[in-house]
């Protein structure tokens, strides 16, 4: 705990940050007043097993506990709660993007810091869409994690500040650093189950130089390496400002494995051996089968070299891929820069005299109070600079935004779609699309036949009680409500929908369809009843007048045949339309069977009704049946096969009705 005394008098005002490492948790609380971050409390705790390789999460629950126990140690000396934390990214994966970008203003309008922070949000924007069109379609998706401007341009010539300037035109030349969205989501998972809440997120290298590096500084060509256990983070500064990151994944741990190799240790004892080299001279262990050790720091050292030198290597070629040639200084920090021999190392590798390779820490770092001795090294320098970089950036790069009540935080380094958001939750693209519903399938005649479900309803997107869709930009506690699309139904089908019905004829004033018997699945049937999927529908068609008559059971001897008011013949073919007329010796028309029976299911009973009507239509129906039409009782409601009828609808053999009232 720091012995400096103050008193928070607002929760709000409480600055935690934490340093979520491949080895270490760090985590760090104060507050900024008086343009000083005053320490009130810091904790170290290491992660009982590799938790992390490389900078990233592996064991979610097992860094989870370790961070919950770093939280409550300092809840503890603190006597307050911690609820809101800063965070940072190694550079793992790390992308890069540069990109200048100008925009033309009211020559009359004093510049801003909105119109500023516009220019800047435009720019990270135009490297998202670098990124996304860089990367394959397997690719993971990239965020924007941080950006630093290497220069402002004011009517096309630079200037440091543009804030309060007038002008035609503002640019800005900027520099944008991009991380897989596993590798922040893992952050965001552990944070979340430690019961903490993101207030701001970072890139190490970006939190490391901001304090490491002051800005008066970097008018020179200097490179900060961030060596950690998993990862090497690099950022490089020209011309004032920062120009590149880079990193490798070649740290630590790489020397804690060799120096296991060396002497039989398993990893834990060779990484206590490896922290205690730059503390101690001679150091006593005991290798896996018993073998006892005593041996210098020289003799340590100089039996790794070579990994040593292979990190020191790595580092230094990132370095002048990125620098182009040789910085004038390198700075180190991270706990595992302080190996010994291995700045002299990178001072050899990038042809730089050995004083221009040093170590930062704490020390170096301005407008601090309150670290404890033991943690004034340079495995506190990012620590720091996490907390800084929430104290200037908090909650500023990210979104909060509730899709159907649940809510997310978004990067806020492009305009946010609702495309975006359903990306970011995983959401199920095939839900969006409506499905149509399963086929019914019938045979007819032998012939297979197919008909299509229903078509279900479309995705329904709503954004603050609005309706949206997948392009709709969003902003800062938006709503988004998602209503998924639905599947069709199968079709309901029956008989006399399955069958002809193109092919009517007129006899003897009365029309005529010229389908014959029917049968389903082998049994002869004359309602229209409701189909089963696979029945087998028979049916011949009338094809001759001789066949029609045959069918009518009436005469087919001493007949005059009239088609179409001509004399024709029994064995004429029919088409649709024909007018018939059969006529007996002494020129009446033939009206045998002309009493014709008609069965229907009527509010559920099946009911045989006789008639001599040519057709029978619905209202018909009210002559039979016990229904008083005269005395309402409510809205009359008239179905036919579950369907709303109309009065002169005609009525086939097998139809359903259903006939009541409705209050």
């Amino acid at each position: 705990m720091s012995d400096f005394n103050t008193t928070v008098k607002n929760l709000e005002d409480l600055i935690f940050s934490l340093d979520i490492g491949t080895r270490t948790v760090i985590g760090i609380v104060g507050i900024y007043e008086d343009e000083k971050f005053k320490v009130l409390a810091s904790c170290v705790k290491e992660h009982n097993k590799r938790n992390m390789y490389d900078g990233q999460i592996h064991d979610i629950e097992g860094v989870t506990k370790i961070v919950k126990e770093v939280k409550e140690e300092l809840e503890g000396k603190l006597k307050l709660p911690l609820k809101r934390v800063s965070i940072a990214a190694a550079g793992r994966a790390l992308k890069t993007s540069r990109i200048r970008i100008d925009k033309e203003i009211d020559k009359t309008v004093e510049i801003n810091n909105n119109m500023i922070e516009a220019l800047e949000l435009e720019a990270a924007q135009k490297s998202q869409e670098l990124i996304d069109e860089e990367k394959n379609k397997n690719d993971l998706k990239y965020y924007c994690i941080g950006y630093s401007v290497v220069n402002y341009y004011l009517d096309d010539s630079f200037i440091e500040n543009l804030e309060g300037h007038k002008g035609e035109k503002i640019g800005v030349d900027l520099l944008a650093t991009f991380l897989p969205q596993v590798v922040i989501d893992s952050l965001y998972v552990v944070v979340n189950r430690a019961g903490l809440e993101v207030s701001n997120i970072t890139l190490e290298p970006i939190a490391a130089i901001n304090v490491a590096i002051k800005e008066n500084l970097r008018l020179l060509n200097l490179a900060l390496v961030d060596i950690g256990a998993g990862t090497s983070d690099i950022a490089i500064t020209k011309d004032g400002t920062i120009v590149a990151y880079a990193m490798t994944a070649t740290a630590g741990d790489e020397l804690t494995e060799s120096l296991a190799r060396a002497y039989l240790l398993d990893f834990d004892s060779s990484e206590k051996l490896k922290i205690s080299l730059n503390k101690e001279n001679i150091h006593e262990f005991s290798d896996i089968v018993g073998v006892k050790y005593k041996l210098t720091t020289e003799e340590i050292i100089s039996s790794i070299e070579n990994e040593i030198d292979k990190l020191a290597r790595e580092i230094s070629e990132k370095i002048i891929e990125y620098n182009g040639k040789s910085p004038s200084a390198v700075f180190l920090v991270g706990g595992s820069s302080q190996i010994p021999t291995l700045s002299e190392h990178i001072a050899n590798c990038l042809g730089l005299p050995k004083e221009r390779v040093v170590i930062r820490d704490i020390s170096f770092i301005e407008n601090i109070e309150g670290i404890e001795d033991g943690l004034k090294g340079p495995d506190i320098v990012t620590p720091i600079g996490i907390a800084m970089e929430g104290v200037n950036n908090e909650y500023k790069n990210f979104i909060q935004i509730y899709i159907n009540g649940e809510e997310i935080k978004v990067f806020n380094t492009e305009n946010i779609k609702v495309a975006d958001v359903l990306i970011l939750i995983g959401y199920n693209p095939r839900n969006l699309i409506p499905q149509r519903g399963e086929d019914f399938i019938y045979y007819l005649n032998g012939e297979k036949k197919l008909v299509k479900g229903d078509m279900g309803k479309p995705a329904e997107i709503y954004v603050n009680g609005k309706l949206a869709n997948l392009n709709t930009e969003l902003k800062n506690k938006d709503f988004i409500d998602l209503v998924d699309s639905t599947k069709g139904s199968k079709k309901t089908l029956y008989l006399y929908d399955c069958i002809p019905k193109s092919k009517v004829i007129v006899l003897n004033n009365e029309e005529v369809n010229l389908i014959g018997e029917l049968r389903i699945n082998g049994v002869k049937t004359e309602k229209n009843t409701i189909l089963k999927e696979g029945d087998r529908i028979e049916y011949f068609e009338i094809n001759t007048i001789y066949e029609l008559l045959k069918y009518m059971n009436m005469n087919t001897h001493d007949v005059k045949v009239y088609k179409n008011f001509e004399e024709s013949n029994l064995y004429s073919k029919l088409k649709n339309g024909d007018i018939i007329e059969i006529k007996t010796k002494n020129g009446t028309s033939d009206t045998k069977n002309s009493q014709k029976e008609i069965c229907l299911s009527i509010n559920g009973k099946e009911r045989t009704f006789q008639y001599k009507k040519k057709e029978f239509v619905f209202v018909d129906i009210f002559n039979y049946i016990d229904f008083d039409l005269s005395k309402p009782r409510g809205r009359l409601v008239l179905k036919l096969n579950g369907r709303e009828a109309e009065y002169l609808e005609r009525l086939k053999d097998g139809d359903m009705i259903e006939v009541y009232w409705e209050n």
